[in-house]
């Protein structure tokens, strides 16, 4: 399985997503908890209709802020910056940059909690 596949699943973990076996693959259902999805098929690291529901999570934690600027994103903890993924120039788009703070921040977040 490769590192995308693997990052997904963590966040629809941190998401607190349902999971289970249906044959011989594991799945996690939606946020609607009607639709399913294998590893291969969540979708965090190509949607912003996925990866918002997440900020918003770690944005409700109050003491969580996620910046997000045109060549970076960071994540604040308490006005503290712990989490940064600023280039001075960077080819990244902003989902792809802002998705991969928040996949380190949720390992962070695991090793605190």
């Amino acid at each position: 399985m490769n590192n995308t596949n693997e990052n997904n699943k963590l966040i629809a973990k941190f998401m607190e997503l349902p999971t289970e076996i249906m044959g011989a693959k594991e799945v996690v259902y939606g946020m609607n908890h009607d639709d399913w999805y294998t590893a291969d098929n969540l979708n965090y690291h190509l949607s912003w209709d996925w990866l918002m529901p997440v900020i918003e999570k770690i944005e409700n934690n109050e003491r969580y802020d996620v910046n997000i600027v045109q060549y970076g994103t960071m994540i604040l903890d308490n006005q503290k910056e712990i989490i940064s993924n600023i280039a001075d120039i960077s080819f990244d788009t902003k989902i792809e940059h802002t998705y991969d703070t928040i996949v380190k921040f949720i390992k962070y977040y695991n090793t605190i909690k």
